[in-house]
């Protein structure tokens, strides 16, 4: 078994550093710091260790002081880290442009295993509709499918619009309570050890996938792909970032490591809330694409296709690139 004193020494610097973040972050020792740049995602990660320390020190019964350290150091890093605020523009632009991109990159399994969660049901089924028309139906209602084909008819006043709806402007406000209905429940079901995140992903991927591989097969795949290639780029990704958050909810709940679950459950939490917010804007901004590009009868196949082009392009590359400096 490790002894304090040991304890102590592994990890002193460890410690240090998030001593330094700190008083960084607080605005101390400003002379000696200037010009440096303090990493919050740094500190966020150093405090984790922290509080794993913490739990084992208590674990072991290590000395007193070794506890009231950590208690305090842990202390002090949740306040500094999770109760700072920025107000108005100079948050927004963080979250914009470093945190969200930064989370996502730091995710980066989750990302690819949520990916996967719907873009092969999608696919699968997608391909299965298409030589098998018939099984639409165990998707759909027959009269839902024939509601998909007026909608997306080269004939529609307005492309992929419900009968329900008369103006853009109302299918703006349907795409936004649809989508964020959507992506809610792909984190909200990591609360169920994820399987929740894992069922809403496969099932949206294979009605998607229902519904492409059935218009296709229909001949409507020129209105079909012209209305859904631009604004999927902003749709689909922050569904699967939205999955993203709750497979990391879902692992949190499954193998908590040295902290109890309750502990890890708030944690993983607070390390994908910028995650949600970055979710909440993509599917936002997907909805006034859907609503007023994307249905937009009167525009020509190619420059949908060429704008979305651009759109996947600017996406994957915002993921990819920026942010990193900042880190």
């Amino acid at each position: 078994m490790m002894t304090p004193l040991r304890f102590e020494a592994l990890y002193e610097d460890e410690w240090t550093e998030l001593e330094t973040c700190l008083d960084r972050l607080a605005g101390r020792r400003a002379h000696a710091m200037s010009g440096s740049h303090v990493s919050a995602a740094r500190a966020a990660a150093l405090y984790r260790r922290a509080c794993e320390h913490l739990a084992l020190a208590r674990a072991r019964s290590y000395p007193a002081y070794v506890v009231t350290r950590l208690e305090r150091l842990t202390d002090e890093a949740h306040q500094r880290i999770y109760h700072h605020r920025e107000l108005g523009f100079s948050r927004l632009r963080r979250v914009v442009t470093e945190e969200f991109p930064r989370t996502v990159r730091s995710h980066k399994w989750y990302v690819a295993v949520a990916a996967v969660l719907f873009l092969l049901p999608t696919i699968t089924v997608g391909l299965l509709v298409y030589f098998q028309p018939e099984m639409i139906l165990s998707v759909v209602s027959s009269d839902t499918a024939a509601s998909f084909e007026q909608m997306y008819s080269p004939s529609a006043a307005s492309i992929g619009r419900t009968r329900d709806a008369s103006t853009d402007w109302m299918m703006f406000g349907f795409y936004i309570r649809n989508n964020i209905g959507v992506a809610f429940q792909c984190f909200a079901g990591g609360l169920f050890a994820g399987l929740g995140t894992v069922f809403f992903l496969a099932y949206n991927g294979a009605f998607s996938g229902a519904l492409a591989g059935y218009l296709t097969e229909r001949g409507l795949s020129h209105t079909f792909y012209s209305f859904v290639a631009t604004h999927s780029a902003f749709e689909l990704t922050a569904i699967v970032i939205a999955g993203t958050a709750g497979l990391r909810l879902g692992h949190a709940l499954l193998a908590p490591g040295r902290l109890r679950r309750r502990v890890a459950l708030v944690e993983a939490s607070r390390d994908t809330v910028v995650l949600l917010y970055g979710v909440t804007a993509m599917l936002v901004l997907a909805a006034a694409v859907e609503a007023f590009w994307s249905s937009a009868s009167w525009l020509n196949p190619i420059a949908k296709y060429s704008v979305a082009a651009v759109c996947w392009a600017a996406v994957l590359a915002y993921f990819v690139f920026q942010g990193r400096r900042a880190g």
